[in-house]
């Protein structure tokens, strides 16, 4: 499905008129502004999955972010604008086939900061956990020193009442009052597993998403499995994709359009035409013999 079908970008006369007007603040850049003139690339065509390639700071992730921008994608991390990017996007236009039902921004940001929470939670539960085992024992030290540590004084005690009893009645062993009250961990994988998982996870339902370098914490086997799996998704699935990403394996993705950012001026190409793509080909072909052995 193809929601997005073009985005309009600010003719160089444009930008120059906002940046002549800007000249006497107090800023030395206008990001996003003086980036995409100078690659001649003033309108961009959106298939089903469009593919971003450039090196660091080609515009790749800005892209990605006034196109998510503009159709006010939901997104869970912040993202490195400036003063000047509202002002850009405000100037740029986008085209659908029908607006998207939703759209998502997916980055490997999210990845991290979703692996950092994930282990702060469970050192909460871990916390937790070991807080308890030491009022299991702490519990039964006391009363075998005081039989009376269970009587009910008043109303006001009842909670200490009800937990020491708790933990003393019958059969109550320590790992069954533990398990009982403690929150339960979340599950943790390898950086590699917990990335394909976020993704696969959120790629879940007929949405417009884009991902900035979904690449990153994913290793050979798991770029693979995530590029099959977009692949099939946008096939049998209302869902379009807009990736930024440096990854070969991403780019041979089938049916996918392809942008080569470094290139003057911007066009649609075939990913065996990129230049670090043939220098994997090159690197690898001279080192054929080696792999027939």
């Amino acid at each position: 499905m193809i929601y997005l079908q073009r985005l309009l970008l600010p003719s160089e006369r444009e930008e120059a008129g906002v940046i002549e007007g800007e000249k006497r603040t107090i800023f030395n850049t206008f990001y996003p502004f003086n980036i995409f003139p100078s690659k001649g690339l003033e309108k961009l065509e959106l298939g089903g999955i469009t593919l971003l390639y450039g090196g660091n700071g080609s515009g790749k992730s800005t892209l990605i972010n006034v196109m998510a921008s503009k159709v006010n994608a939901s997104r869970r991390s912040d993202f490195n604008d400036s003063p000047f990017f509202d002002r850009f996007v405000s100037m740029c236009g986008v085209e659908y086939a029908r607006v998207p039902e939703r759209s998502v921004v997916l980055t490997s940001d999210d990845v991290f900061d979703y692996a950092i929470k994930a282990r702060s939670v469970n050192e909460g539960v871990d916390e937790a956990r070991n807080a308890l085992i030491d009022k299991y024992v702490e519990t039964h030290a006391v009363f075998e020193k005081n039989r009376n540590i269970g009587r009910l004084e008043g109303l006001n005690d009842y909670e200490r009442w009800r937990e020491t009893w708790e933990i003393l009645s019958p059969g109550k062993t320590q790992s069954k009052y533990v398990k009982k009250r403690t929150p339960r961990d979340i599950e943790l994988y390898s950086n590699g597993e917990t990335a394909m998982k976020y993704f696969v996870d959120r790629i879940d339902e007929d949405a417009l998403y884009f991902l900035d370098e979904p690449e990153n914490s994913l290793s050979v086997e798991f770029q693979l499995q995530l590029a099959e799996y977009i692949e099939s998704t946008a096939v049998a699935t209302r869902s379009q994709f807009v990736i930024a990403t440096h990854s070969p394996i991403f780019l041979a993705m089938k049916r996918a359009k392809i942008y080569d950012l470094d290139a003057y001026p911007v066009s649609e190409c075939e990913w065996t035409e990129l230049p670090n793509v043939r220098k994997y080909f090159e690197f690898f072909m001279k080192h054929k013999n080696e792999f027939d052995k």
